[in-house]
């Protein structure tokens, strides 16, 4: 009963660790691209850690866990992680896109006359 509950407690902590990911990756008004990457790879690694714990409980060798055998990588939250880690991925690619209006912008020095070139 306890570990059902901590379960569930841990998964939705590690679902509500992404959003704050996910507003540093797409809503940051007036941020250049490198300054969201700093903002986002914190934030995103505290994500990665909540989703451990949570896959680990997830594993938990207790006799009442039916999912006790399976793999850490197999399990819902590491799972979510994967997804959501890719979604922020294209949405952060998506924003750099909108705002630089061409790929590669302020990458190796090429300036495109942007927020997000580097002069």
């Amino acid at each position: 009963m306890l570990l059902e509950l901590g379960k569930a407690i841990s998964f939705f902590a590690s679902i509500l660790s992404f959003y704050p990911v996910a507003i540093s990756a797409f809503f940051e008004p007036g941020a250049r691209w490198e300054e969201r990457l700093e903002l986002l790879l914190p934030k995103l690694a505290l994500a990665a850690l909540l989703c451990l714990f949570s896959g680990l409980l997830f594993i938990c060798p207790a006799r009442s866990n039916p999912e006790r055998h399976t793999s850490l990588a197999s399990t819902l939250p590491i799972r979510l992680f994967f997804w959501a880690s890719a979604g922020v991925t294209l949405l952060f690619f998506a924003s750099w896109y909108f705002v630089c209006g061409a790929p590669g912008c302020g990458i190796l020095g090429h300036s495109c006359g942007c927020s997000g070139g580097i002069d």
